[in-house]
């Protein structure tokens, strides 16, 4: 389903990107950055947080990265990482295959800086065997993603 809500995505904006499926898990940045033969850095994790007045983001960051507490308070004030019961529900994707694309409900994307040091990166596609190879910029331009400088 979850994987479909993605296809669906980019069908429906005639985005032409190829989902890579693979055999293997990809649920982290370290099996996915092996199972696709890249370094950690280009594989894009995305991160559910709720925010101190309720609402929910989503953050896609670098995989080698992490967030710097200082700078996401200055830029969203505070913030709690989402179980993944919540992620589920709220992306319509499982832990391990979250993906700023195909989102059961309208979140705002935030893109960190740190992404942008690469010409391509490798989001999940919605499963935790899934990915695609985008440009940060491309990745900005189909979600309405907005950079932040906060890992």
């Amino acid at each position: 389903m979850s994987l479909q809500s993605v296809r669906d995505f980019f069908s429906a904006r005639q985005i032409d990107i190829a989902i890579i499926e693979l055999e293997v898990s990809t649920a982290t940045v370290a099996l996915a950055a092996e199972a696709h033969d890249v370094e950690p850095g280009r594989i894009a994790k995305t991160l559910a947080f709720r925010l101190g007045d309720g609402k929910v983001i989503l953050l896609v960051a670098s995989g080698d990265v992490r967030i710097d507490n200082k700078k996401f308070k200055t830029t969203f004030g505070k913030g709690k990482m989402l179980p993944a019961e919540e992620v589920v529900e709220l992306t319509g994707h499982p832990v391990g295959g979250v993906c700023p694309f195909g989102l059961a409900q309208d979140l705002p994307i935030y893109l960190d800086q740190s992404l942008q040091q690469y010409d391509e990166v490798l989001p999940a596609a919605g499963a935790v065997h899934s990915a695609v190879r985008i440009s940060p910029a491309h990745m900005a331009a189909v979600t309405g993603g907005l950079w932040v400088d906060v890992c």
